[in-house]
């Protein structure tokens, strides 16, 4: 099983790590609570997991322009 990050802002993938090197109960997932779990980890069919997290380049842009908080895309 893979574990894939992805941005959730502009979607590119940020990294991936192989489930057979690392142990998921160590990346923390269990302290999302169940919203934030259902928001953000989701099982592909081929039983990969992929994580919504954000990128460099997103958080810069987000940092630099705190009214893009307000809204739901700011990636044109």
């Amino acid at each position: 099983m893979k574990i894939r990050y992805f941005c959730r802002h502009c979607e590119n993938q940020v990294g991936e790590l192989d489930a057979k090197h690392v142990d998921v109960s160590q990346l923390g997932f269990d302290i999302l609570n169940d919203a934030d779990q259902e928001q953000m980890v989701h099982m592909t069919a081929s039983g990969d997991m992929d994580i919504k997290t954000i990128c460099d380049s997103c958080k810069e842009s987000l940092d630099d322009n705190p009214h893009y908080h307000e809204l739901d895309f700011f990636i044109q």
